[in-house]
């Protein structure tokens, strides 16, 4: 079969960089660059349409269809509006948050609470972007910018942005300004964000969870505020390598058996399309608990890891115990230092199958 590229696209912040670029354009000379061309790091220089141009009493307001390329971001084909205002000489760039971008209101995140969340990294490629326009010009770059996204208030609700304290509609993010498709970049952001928030916020505690049903479940057995809840999903690694450089007091890492499974066996990115559970490593690793061969066998010839679970229940041999116990082992070579760390199984209903953190 012949393989097929897949198509990177932009960031938010790379889209509210071309409108602010073109928007300040518009308000020194009346005429709006259309397309508008922006400078990314690393050398790119990528053109944008402008999907709108209006220009009125005193401000200038272009917008940009963000396509994400063929990755799945819930941004793409949303308009990223910038409207600009011009200041008086020495006043910089203040941004602002329009419909559809959010507000910070806890600590932790690279803004302080009250700072609309339009991230360092846009924040720095629209700056780096209006003070070339304005040199090409002879004017200064001062200007009071507006980011706005129409329907991101409720495409919001869907992103870990509540759970992270940023209300009210998305954020803006954006490092490089090119999304490379599938690299979940956006959920790893907020894994980070959301350990941020909660060392910021004091809390000894933190459990990350591979699915709803495990959350649920960890919450309920150790009473935790939201805020102590990092939805990792399939990134364990990514919440792992973060906690060695930011560690808490103590960690919770909470999932299904099979996920679990992937981890004991050293898969760090715990996705059904990037790891699979070695069904012989799991045959042998009931062997180790002294499962009779047509046990072992039966486990071995297994499609999942559901099916050597019920192998080893039948058995009455506690093969989510071992799991659960080098999945931990994994997690602390990942993290290192002295860090508490322990790793508690769920069922697919939320029933407790094992947990490190008792005897």
């Amino acid at each position: 079969m012949e393989k097929t590229t897949l198509r990177s696209g932009w960031t938010t912040g790379a889209c509210a960089t071309a409108a602010a670029r073109a928007a300040f354009r518009a308000l020194v000379t009346g005429q709006f660059p259309d397309p508008v061309t922006i400078a990314l790091p690393r050398g790119k220089a990528p053109s944008f349409p402008l999907a709108r141009a209006e220009l009125a009493n005193g401000t200038a307001t272009v917008g940009i269809i963000k396509d994400a390329g063929d990755d799945p971001d819930v941004t793409h084909g949303l308009e990223i509006q910038a409207t600009l205002r011009l200041l008086q000489g020495g006043n910089g760039l203040l941004f602002r948050a329009g419909e559809g971008v959010g507000t910070i209101t806890k600590p932790g995140l690279p803004l302080p609470p009250g700072e609309p969340a339009i991230n360092p990294g846009p924040r720095a490629q629209i700056t780096a972007n209006i003070q070339t326009e304005a040199a090409s010009l002879g004017v200064g770059p001062d200007a009071e910018v507006t980011l706005s996204i129409p329907g991101g208030a409720e495409v919001a609700k869907g992103t870990l942005n509540p759970r992270l304290g940023i209300v009210g509609g998305l954020s803006v993010l954006g490092t490089t300004g090119v999304v490379v498709p599938f690299s979940c970049a956006a959920w790893i952001h907020s894994i980070h964000r959301g350990i941020d928030v909660a060392r910021a916020l004091g809390l000894d505690h933190l459990a990350g969870s591979t699915g709803r049903t495990s959350e649920t479940a960890v919450q309920r057995l150790f009473s935790l505020p939201e805020d102590a809840l990092i939805d990792m999903g399939d990134f364990a690694g990514a919440v792992l390598k973060y906690l060695r450089r930011h560690p808490v007091p103590r960690f919770t890492l909470a999932g299904g058996f099979g996920k679990l499974t992937k981890l004991a066996q050293g898969h760090l990115d715990l996705h059904s399309s990037r790891s699979t559970v070695d069904m012989t490593a799991l045959a042998s690793a009931l062997k180790d608990l002294g499962a009779p061969d047509h046990a072992v066998r039966e486990a071995e010839r297994g499609a999942t890891s559901a099916v050597a679970l019920a192998v080893a229940d039948r058995e009455g041999i506690d093969l989510a115990g071992l799991i659960a116990r080098r999945a931990r082992a994994a997690s602390l070579a990942c993290v290192g230092g002295d860090m508490e760390i322990h790793v508690i199984a769920f069922g697919r209903d939320g029933t407790l199958l094992a947990r490190t953190d008792r005897p």
